[in-house]
């Protein structure tokens, strides 16, 4: 029998909960609310009443008790989902702490999650797959900055059923007044979101009124406990009756005699003998064998995995879909979509990440920022980057056209996250609106003389040589001796410097991060012209991110951009200053100042790399030249200087 000496409630009634309709799907949900709302209680509450500890767990949570606890002699069932050392000390919740529990009704997932603002990454992971938020609110405190952010990043992220659980009202007294208050002030915030249902509720996690068991404290209080609404609610998405999509893990070939399509119907239903078409080639074909997880199957549902073997050979590798003929995902390079930025350095539009979508990593950048919206007041602002935590509403442009429907009409094919190419962390969640539809007048022209034709004539191969390194290391002297050096062998070129460009193309940028990011953009578009013109371009930046680099270097073919590294101690280039720069930057006249008050990221794997306070520059240019001799990109070096 269960000790209830350390946990009763004063107040609640232990009376049998009133039989609930039955709802056989497992429901995932969420707790989520501003820090020290009561989360993690009322979660160990809900597992206390409903007898769901087993006995060594309540004795070793006794014992944290003492150790961790804040309620003095009374359990803290913070402490049963609060798992990690630092949670335990500092009493906050920085993981996402998931349980597995079922009542005679309902089986549920549910994910507790930090409340910290510096920590809704995790808040973002959970609502992503969580059908129902319980969103948290201190009765003494009102609604919080966190609590509208973790409202609207559950209503983007598609959670359409909302619980608000006002918590700790043992500490106002059970008033009804303050209870309709906070209510109020939440429908009317809520009001702008997409929730379908919105279910208020009275209660004290530390006591158990009203989680599992009605208060004789609240008698006001007419409606149901939190339990008896999550066993009761119907969360269904309807993804059994949308058409059928199965995304592509991996393409299993144990042998030559067998190719199977492996993945998850994400909707629908697919069915042996039914005809399908890889969205992104078009190409029809019908399903010849279909293998579930217990071997050779008729169909498979939503949600379910499976391996289908096509009656033809087909073009579909790992983040394909497999649709349904008369209903297809929309396929396209550019789209709409709102974005969560998680990342630490804030989202710098023109710079390319890489976009993971149905397994899939195809480099992607953001074209436009159309707004930022303010979690507070759900107003849209003008931005032109996005902080940590922040959610706006962006043009995506992928580097290859991919499948997706709307996130709005199915969440498994239209969400996605950004990846930073440098560092490989999470920088966004994303969840597209809409494609962005090009002008249907402007398609690719075919050209008779092509770059190869172009570079024939000249004898040469076409290359861009992009010289980086800090201001003063030496790049637009070295550039200059080496184009000069090119000419004396009657090649082709043009120099493309860092100062010259400033002051036409791109003499409305700056040189704040995201203008940096602009000016090599622009300057790597116009390189890849010149290269189609067959000519050797010597670009001569600081160019200072790693990512903007590699963006221009996939902008053309393998071998045709040659990264050349120009490197010095800050201290020698600060001693050189030819332009006195790094005099005014240090004396804060300059802002944004590589080297100074602005990193540098140096190249990993250049093709040349020279150290330039230890070699002249006409030695290092000769150096380069002989290397354009072994890359055959100068055929003839025969002129004697």
């Amino acid at each position: 029998m269960k000790d209830i000496s350390d946990a009763a409630s004063p107040s609640a009634e232990k009376e049998p909960a009133v039989p609930p309709t039955l709802v056989p799907a497992t429901l995932r949900f969420m707790t989520c609310g501003s820090v020290d709302d009561g989360k993690s209680t009322l979660i160990g509450r809900l597992l206390y009443e409903r007898d769901l500890i087993p006995q060594d767990q309540l004795e070793r949570l006794k014992l944290d008790t003492r150790r961790y606890g804040t309620s003095g002699d009374e359990i803290d069932f913070a402490l049963l989902v609060d798992g990690l050392e630092a949670e335990r000390e500092q009493n906050i919740t920085i993981d996402v702490a998931y349980r597995y529990f079922a009542t005679a009704a309902r089986s549920f997932i549910v994910a507790d999650t930090p409340g910290h603002e510096q920590y809704t990454r995790n808040m973002v992971t959970a609502a992503s797959t969580s059908e129902l938020a319980v969103l948290l609110v201190d009765a003494r405190k009102g609604l919080l900055t966190q609590t509208h952010r973790h409202a609207t990043i559950a209503s983007v992220l598609g959670v359409r059923h909302v619980v608000l659980a006002v918590n700790k009202m043992d500490f106002v007294d059970f008033d009804q007044e303050v209870f309709e208050t906070i209510v109020e002030a939440f429908r009317v915030f809520a009001a702008q979101l997409d929730f379908r249902s919105i279910v208020a509720i009275p209660v004290s996690a530390r006591f158990g009124d009203n989680v599992c068991s009605r208060s004789r404290r609240a008698a006001w209080w007419s409606g149901p406990t939190l339990l008896e609404h999550l066993e009761r609610v119907d969360c269904a998405d309807g993804a059994a009756t949308r058409p059928m999509r199965l995304t592509i893990q991996w393409v299993n070939r144990p042998s030559s005699e067998f190719r199977g399509y492996a993945g998850v119907v994400a909707s629908g239903q697919i069915r042996l003998g039914c005809e399908v078409v890889v969205a992104s080639s078009g190409k029809r074909t019908k399903v010849r064998h279909l293998l579930g997880t217990s071997g050779a199957t008729e169909r498979a549902e939503a949600g379910e995995a499976a391996t289908v073997v096509l009656c033809d050979e087909v073009d579909a590798s790992r983040g394909d879909i497999l649709c349904d003929p008369a209903a297809r995902p929309q396929f396209a390079d550019q789209f709409a979509a709102h974005l969560v930025w998680l990342s630490e350095e804030p989202l710098l539009p023109g710079r390319s990440y890489l976009m993971k979508i149905n397994y899939r990593y195809v480099p992607a950048t953001v074209t436009a920022i159309k707004h930022r919206l303010d979690v507070t007041t759900l107003a849209k602002a003008a931005a032109k980057t996005l902080a940590v935590n922040e959610l706006g509403f962006c043009n995506i442009a992928a580097a290859a056209s991919v499948a997706f429907d709307p996130y709005a009409e199915n969440h498994e094919t239209g969400a996605f996250i950004l990846v930073d190419r440098f560092t490989n962390a999470t920088a966004a969640a994303g969840m597209i609106s809409f494609a962005l539809r090009r002008a249907t007048n402007v398609h690719l022209q075919h050209l008779t003389v092509t770059k190869a034709a172009h570079a024939s004539i000249k004898h040469q191969k076409p290359a861009i040589l992009w010289f980086t390194g800090l201001s003063g290391v030496g790049k637009s002297t070295v550039a200059n001796l080496v184009e000069v050096g090119l000419l004396k062998r009657h090649a082709h070129t043009i120099l493309l410097d860092g100062d010259n460009v400033r002051h036409g193309l791109n003499k409305d940028l700056g040189f704040t991060a995201a203008d940096r990011i602009e000016n090599i953009r622009r300057i790597g578009e116009v390189a890849k012209l010149m290269l189609e013109a067959g000519l050797i371009v010597l670009c001569s930046f600081i160019s200072p991110f790693a990512a903007e680099r590699r963006l221009v270097r996939e902008l053309v073919e393998d071998g045709e951009f040659i990264e050349i590294f120009l490197d010095a101690p800050l201290e020698v280039c600060i001693a050189r200053d030819p332009k006195g720069l790094y005099k005014r930057a240090l004396a804060g006249e300059i802002k944004n100042f590589t080297g100074v008050d602005q990193p540098y990221e140096r190249p990993e794997r250049p093709e040349l790399q020279f150290q330039t306070d230890a070699r002249s520059p006409s030695e290092i240019a000769d150096d380069i030249l002989r290397h354009l001799v072994e890359m055959k990109i100068v055929v003839d070096l025969s002129v004697v200087r």
